[in-house]
């Protein structure tokens, strides 16, 4: 057996060791790290958030009121009115029957898929689905049959030849930005009697006119079979999770799903200021006109720079650079000249497709984007 030291000095030589910054400034376009002072392009506080006034405020109105932690868990004594007021609020926004709080978009995928399948049944997920719905198939146990990135056909083809129960997605994909076919899955879906587990972590807040998430950008209304999952630390800017659909779905992850029962609630001051970005971020429409213009005039200027980015209209644009080596040393040079953007590698994402993984806040402005772009250019190669 390897020791841990062995494990680590490997994972050095091959590029792929990870490494916390430590940041003593809020969540922001501009950081600060130490003696640094950066740009940075790598956050998923897509509406600009994290640190608005009206969020921070309610979060400390909420730990006056309520205290700073939950205390128990939801079916204890640590659901209180604001997390009741929250669920309501965020079933409202997506448009459906009910919504259930969970503290992480991964702990919530975990009780969703758990609670729901088992062992003699089939899950169907798409290849690049994010770590958390995997680990969820596996800790339900049940038989994975994955299929090809966004291919419905081949799905299609594999669901036509066993009884699926589930078929798992993300919404917006992390590490490419694309979007999920969700008008053929969720057909799919009905037409098999299978559910659909839509995460749509990356949508919510960010896509759709009123900033519904991935179904409203596709003009498709919510309706069972949909399970939605959403998180509040992205475009929300603050922290936590949900899962939103039909009544009897929510009763029955009450009473089943471990992550829900058997940890404690999220703190009431999060609920109170979660609630507070909700309103900004359902109010506010220019948040999102201005990421659409940020995303369309850095893929503009990056196309006449050369440079060949993953197919996305969302705040996550991909610069492929191939190895983990490169990736790092373009993070390395871009750091140099003051902008952040961390080299992401395997296993994150598969070896050969390592790369930079650029993503924008309705915070930024166009002068950012140009010195993005006038950064990128310098560490083009020849």
């Amino acid at each position: 057996m390897k020791t841990f030291e062995q494990d680590l000095a490997e994972r050095r030589a091959q590029h792929l060791y990870r490494e916390r910054l430590i940041l003593d400034s809020p969540q922001a376009t501009q950081i600060h790290l130490a003696n640094e002072t950066l740009l940075t392009f790598c956050s998923n506080d897509y509406l600009g958030l994290a640190n608005h006034p009206q969020v921070v405020a309610a979060f400390k109105a909420g730990a006056d009121r309520y205290g700073v932690g939950a205390g128990a868990s939801h079916l204890v004594t640590g659901h209180s009115r604001a997390h009741h007021a929250l669920e309501e609020e965020l079933a409202d926004f997506v448009g459906a029957p009910r919504a259930l709080l969970f503290s992480t978009g991964y702990m919530a995928n975990l009780g969703v898929v758990s609670a729901l399948v088992d062992r003699h049944q089939i899950i169907f997920e798409d290849r690049l689905n994010h770590a958390s719905l995997i680990d969820a198939a596996r800790l339900a146990r049940a038989k994975v049959q994955r299929y090809a990135h966004a291919d419905v056909a081949q799905l299609q083809r594999r669901m036509s030849a066993q009884q699926a129960a589930l078929i798992t997605t993300d919404g917006v994909f992390s590490m490419d930005g694309d979007i999920a076919p969700l008008s053929e899955l969720y057909h799919l879906a009905t037409a098999h009697g299978a559910r659909l587990l839509v995460d749509d972590a990356h949508g919510l807040g960010v896509l759709g006119k009123n900033g519904r998430g991935s179904f409203e950008h596709l003009n498709i209304s919510w309706a069972a079979p949909v399970m939605l999952m959403g998180t509040l630390g992205k475009a929300l800017g603050v922290f936590g999770a949900f899962v939103a659909g039909e009544v009897a779905l929510i009763e029955t992850l009450i009473q089943r799903a471990r992550t829900y029962i058997y940890t404690t609630a999220l703190p009431p001051a999060v609920a109170e200021a979660v609630r507070a970005s909700l309103k900004i971020a359902r109010a506010e429409n220019w948040r999102r006109e201005r990421l659409q213009s940020l995303v369309a005039q850095f893929r503009a200027g990056a196309a006449q720079l050369g440079f060949k980015l993953a197919p996305s209209i969302t705040p996550i644009q991909a610069l492929i650079m191939g190895e983990a080596s490169v990736a790092l040393e373009a993070s390395r040079r871009l750091r140099a000249q003051g902008i952040l953007i961390p080299a992401i590698r395997p296993p994150t994402v598969a070896a050969g497709l390592s790369r930079l993984r650029i993503t924008f806040s309705a915070a930024h402005e166009a002068a950012h984007v140009e010195r993005l772009l006038q950064a990128l250019a310098a560490i083009k190669p020849a």
